[in-house]
């Protein structure tokens, strides 16, 4: 049964207008109706997917917010893909790939029942995931060259909202002395916050009770990942449990996180995790030309030569130097790959 009293089409209009009164002002026109055509398009079709879902059984506020949740998306990325100087010709299958993904983590979160800022941290990860895929994907393919390729992941319009909200929020009140102090009242995040910080308590404080060893673990991850660059944490994270994940996302948008954590209980981490890390394996590089040689025994040197024909003239140097038995200097990883593709070749 339809979602009773969800005007999908009129919600999307409405957002499409909010969105009219946030564009960057310094956008072209027709970068201006992209930002507002894109977040329109993609909350009408979801909100229209939700009204029509038969199958998950959500509720009018469900469906309203999955369908804030991919407007605001929207709007952010689309603005970034902008700033981001990334040609127009590619803007449309990233937003595509992004609205998709927030859509199908939304739905299936919101049927799993998960606190609603869990569900929004795991939608944030996935989405600058997806994003920085996206770019990647451009610059192996040779569409896009480093330097826009690092400029264009650099982009983050919602961090650099929050920011300007941070700086120009009043500066707080003096507490009132303690007998007259009222009960502090939980405040609402703002909604462009997206993934509001766990609570104090929940991050191993240096006079604190020990946490678990797999907490520490996961907010030592934490305050290393908040020095590395973007690209660099997602590309760890994604090898994360998504739950693990979940959880250093949360305690990376702690400030003053080092602070906040026993030195030496993260050292410790620091040590632990280090041990448990692949150690360098050392290439002894006298072992390659001697392989080198042996499979060299299988090819006399014309056949030798048309087997390499078309690799790359340090590949063929290296070759034929080990066949002399002398090393040429080139990456011995690299080294260790060309002999071993020559012992397939036997």
């Amino acid at each position: 049964m339809a979602i009773k009293g969800f005007d999908y089409q009129e919600f999307a209009k409405n957002l499409a207008g909010q969105a009219q009164e946030l564009v960057p002002p310094e956008f072209r026109e027709f970068e201006k109706q992209y930002v507002i055509n894109t977040l329109y398009n993609f909350s009408n079709l979801a909100g229209e997917a939700l009204y029509n879902d038969t199958e998950s059984n959500f509720n009018i506020d469900q469906a309203v917010m999955i369908t804030q949740i991919i407007a605001e998306w929207a709007y952010h990325k689309s603005v970034d893909l902008i700033r981001s100087g990334i040609p127009q010709d590619y803007w449309d299958p990233i937003m595509q790939k992004i609205a998709f993904t927030i859509f199908e983590i939304a739905k299936q979160t919101f049927k799993q029942g998960l606190p609603q800022d869990q569900i929004l941290q795991l939608i944030e990860h996935h989405v600058k995931k997806v994003y920085v895929e996206s770019i990647e994907e451009l610059n192996a393919k040779g569409l896009i060259d480093e330097g826009l390729k690092q400029k264009a992941e650099s982009q983050s319009n919602i961090d650099a909202m929050m920011q300007q909200m941070q700086e120009e929020a009043p500066p707080e009140e003096a507490p009132a002395p303690a007998e007259v102090q009222p009960a502090p009242s939980p405040q609402p995040q703002p909604a462009a916050a997206n993934v509001p910080a766990p609570a104090s308590s929940g991050v191993p404080a240096k006079q604190g009770p020990m946490q678990t060893p797999k907490l520490l673990k996961l907010v030592t991850c934490a305050m290393v990942f908040q020095k590395m660059k973007q690209d660099k944490v997602q590309t760890i994270l994604d090898k994360f449990d998504v739950n693990d994940a979940t959880e250093v996302i949360k305690y990376m948008n702690v400030d003053d996180l080092v602070d906040k954590v026993d030195p030496g209980h993260a050292m410790r981490c620091l040590a632990e995790i280090r041990k448990s890390l692949p150690k360098k394996r050392i290439i002894d590089t006298s072992k390659i030309v001697s392989q080198v040689q042996s499979v060299a025994e299988y090819f006399d040197k014309p056949k030798l030569e048309v087997l390499l024909k078309l690799e790359r003239p340090n590949v063929k140097r290296f070759v034929f130097t080990a066949l002399e038995g002398e090393y040429y200097e080139i990456p011995p990883h690299v080294a260790q790959i060309i002999a071993t593709h020559l012992a397939d070749s036997v």
